[in-house]
């Protein structure tokens, strides 16, 4: 006689898991959450106040930041960043978000592993108002290794037609407004851990005395979510055009919200790159278009704004916590990015 459980899936594990994290996800509903836990689907009305509703949606991943989390047995912090992006990527379209569903796979499913994850996209998903509408664990073992699991997510928003950021808004004289990042948040993860963790190498537990803090304490640091903060601006029609710095980095996300002729002109040291992307570039050796192209450099996420704003704009990032600063212009030219530099070169001997 074989089991299910013989062949490596363990279905009381994965309730034990589940019932771990019930409440935390209940806590995440909001008014138009129709189904409970356990439905074959979630159910969610489209809210009311749109003249012509449209539907945003997007999927991503944690990368291998994943490798990092599993490394130092702190898993409570990637459903935070699963969360984070991807409210971010349909923010960036004017997207209020609405709700998210949560995909984790895993090669033996262990319950506290699991709960900590799931927490964690449930706490995400209640600081931004997001309803955890449903998800999936799945166990497969010879597919994954034991103590390896992979973490995706899909989430759904809402924006009135009229309202919809597309770059058509952006104009010749805007100004580019970056926010902060935490640090790597979840891209470059691959280079991070080459130059870090394998070769020569440090231990997750190493501190380095430029980050302050331990190598796993810096990679683990949470995506930063910015729809509590971005919102007021929204809504009071301050902002042309987003870009959420991900994968590509400035280099290639800015033109993603540029019309054609137009060009983004940053300009380097307008804001101090934080320590953990100097360490980057000077262990690793990273070329520099290697580093403008695959981290975010401590921006986050970049506002393009008409100039006419730039005070007002200013003035409420700082007051709800969120030091904005003036990054660069547009400029008629081919569409892309162009960096200026200071005469001295990168800031803090970065070249």
């Amino acid at each position: 006689m074989a089991t299910y459980k013989d062949a490596g899936v363990d279905i009381d594990a994965q309730d034990r898991a589940l019932e771990q994290v019930k409440k935390m996800v209940r806590n995440t509903y909001t008014d138009g959450v129709l189904s409970d836990q356990g439905a074959f689907g979630g159910l969610f009305r489209v809210p009311r106040g749109f003249s012509q509703p449209v539907l945003v949606a997007s999927a991503d991943g944690v990368g291998t930041k994943l490798k990092v989390a599993i490394a130092t047995g702190r898993n409570g912090t990637v459903g935070q960043d699963l969360v984070n992006h991807c409210i971010n990527d349909i923010l960036v379209q004017g997207a209020r978000p609405l709700f998210f569903l949560d995909y984790c796979a895993t090669g033996r499913l262990e319950p506290d592993v699991v709960a900590d994850v799931i927490g964690g996209v449930a706490t995400a998903c209640s600081e931004a108002g997001v309803a955890l509408l449903g998800g999936e664990t799945a166990e497969m073992p010879g597919f994954y290794g034991d103590g390896d699991y992979d973490l995706a997510g899909f989430i759904v928003g809402v924006v009135d037609r009229k309202s919809i950021l597309d770059g058509s808004k952006v104009k010749k004289g805007d100004v580019l407004v970056g926010l902060p990042s935490t640090g790597l948040h979840t891209n470059g993860y691959s280079l991070a851990r080459k130059v870090l963790l394998d070769d020569p190498g440090f231990g997750p537990d190493d501190v380095i005395p430029e980050l302050g803090c331990s190598v796993g304490e810096e990679l683990l640091k949470i995506h930063r979510c910015y729809v509590n903060e971005v919102w007021p601006l929204l809504a009071n029609g301050y902002i042309h055009a987003m870009a959420h710095i991900t994968g590509g980095g400035l280099t290639d996300n800015l033109p993603r919200v540029l019309p054609k002729g137009l060009q983004a002109t940053i300009k380097v040291g307008a804001w101090e790159i934080p320590p953990v992307f100097k360490v980057l570039a000077e262990r690793g050796k990273v070329p520099e278009d290697d580093l403008w192209r695959t981290f975010n450099m401590g921006v986050g996420m970049v506002l393009i704004i008409p100039p006419k704003r730039l005070k007002k704009v200013l003035e409420h990032l700082k007051d709800v916590g969120c030091q904005g600063f003036p990054m660069g212009n547009i400029v008629k030219g081919k569409l892309g990015v162009e960096y200026d530099h200071p005469p001295e070169g990168f800031p803090s001997g970065l070249r």
